[in-house]
């Protein structure tokens, strides 16, 4: 007899056992079953031979090669089948950027660009009269906005008991994706215990990629998408400095991806999302550690446009791109009277834009390149981009791969 595990479902192991013995009584022998095959192995851009730019990565090739930098996720995968209201298949999460230990009481400079504005980035307002960026960031879908923004505040209050007396009550920067092709938006399924779950897990070092976090859902020109990051050094005469970027996907249509400047999206037409529920937005966050003003900052923001349109992206109509960048090379203590900080020369801000342009248009590509095939409501799937494609492809428009 066949025994149901914990979820109620009947467990492989115990169908395969009940086999075999309903085999051995009737005196046939028994077939093995195949071992289910490993799912094929993802790799960054950057380790499939695609350099994009020529600037040099970071030690991890990711915004956490900024200093102070950490982030953290908190992923839900569970259910298949019919969607089925409130109940699932859920696919979503929420993904963390913090800027610092402590963001509340040393504020970054920061500034945004609203490239097309079909989506919602919070906190903004008091963002754009400050030109300070004064909580965390946070990635999720669209319906689990009001979720996220409930679970940091809550976070806040308890870390931050000043909060509502001696010092104002903030509004959370949260963003939104929609991942209703995969997943069912009307159930929302966070909660404030996963947005502190995503804040505990925030770590430097390497970022995992592809369908997690805040990107479980997401799709990025009709291939499964959701978080990439990565990073580039500025040269020593301009101080070392890093600049980051981390994207949460969900745009573009196949036919638009470019891989460093292949039309690869035109030569893999197979594995279509049907009609209805096309991806559309994207969340760019940059952040850096070279001391700049607002002003600069928004002047980078800008330039991370740039290198979204270098993977084919033309920001369409219902699109919410959103971008924000911050840095970490001056804080702004609250309360203080004042802040004495160097400032970028902008003399040199240009390299500092082509920086912007480069980690943009890689991390979009490594979202690509790490998420995996995902199936969610209705049985809708997401394909991976197929890697093993890419070095016919590329030789094809006479960008071969060294190596491949």
């Amino acid at each position: 007899m066949a025994v149901k595990s914990d979820t109620g479902r009947v467990s492989r192991r115990a169908l395969l056992a009940g086999g075999a013995l309903a085999a051995i009584s009737a005196g046939c022998s028994v077939v093995p079953a195949e071992a289910p095959r490993a799912p094929p192995a993802r790799r960054r851009i950057r380790d499939l031979g695609i350099a994009i730019g020529s600037l040099t990565p970071g030690r991890w090739n990711a915004i956490t090669d900024v200093p102070g930098v950490r982030v953290g996720h908190v992923t839900r995968i569970e259910g298949e089948g019919p969607l089925v209201p409130g109940r699932g298949p859920i696919r979503t999460g929420v993904t963390v950027i913090m800027p610092g230990d402590d963001v509340w009481r040393d504020n970054v400079p920061a500034a945004r660009f609203t490239l097309n504005g079909n989506g919602e980035l919070t906190g903004v307002s008091t963002l754009d009269r400050r030109g300070l960026l004064e909580t965390p960031i946070f990635l999720t879908d669209t319906s689990n906005i009001g979720r996220v923004m409930d679970g940091a505040l809550a976070w806040m209050l308890d870390r931050y008991p000043e909060i509502g007396d001696s010092a104002p009550v903030p509004t959370p920067v949260v963003g939104e994706t929609w991942a209703a092709f995969l997943h069912d938006a009307e159930g929302r399924h966070l909660t404030e215990e996963h947005v502190r779950e995503a804040i505990s897990a925030a770590r430097s070092g390497p970022v995992e990629e592809g369908a997690v976090g805040g990107g479980t859902g997401m799709l990025c020109y009709e291939f499964k998408g959701g978080i990439g990051t990565a990073s580039r050094r500025l040269p020593a005469a301009m101080g070392n400095y890093t600049l980051g970027v981390l994207v949460q996907t969900n745009h573009g249509r196949r036919a638009q991806l470019r891989i460093d400047g292949v039309p690869v999206g035109r030569e893999i037409t197979e594995g279509m999302p049907y009609e209805g529920r096309k991806s559309k937005s994207i969340l760019i966050i940059g952040a850096t550690d070279a001391p700049m003003t607002p002003l600069q900052l928004g002047r980078l923001a800008k330039r991370m446009a740039l290198g979204l349109a270098r993977t084919g992206a033309v920001s369409m109509h219902g699109s919410g791109d959103l971008l924000l960048f911050f840095s970490t090379g001056v804080r702004v203590r609250r309360g203080a009277a004042s802040t004495v900080a160097s400032v970028w020369n902008d003399e040199h801000i240009s390299v500092a834009h082509e920086a912007a342009v480069e980690a943009t248009e890689e991390a979009v590509l490594n979202a690509l390149a790490m998420a995996r095939t995902m199936n969610g409501i209705h049985g809708n799937t997401a394909h991976a981009l197929p890697l093993d494609r890419l070095p016919e492809i590329m030789r094809k428009y006479g960008r071969p791969i060294p190596g491949r």
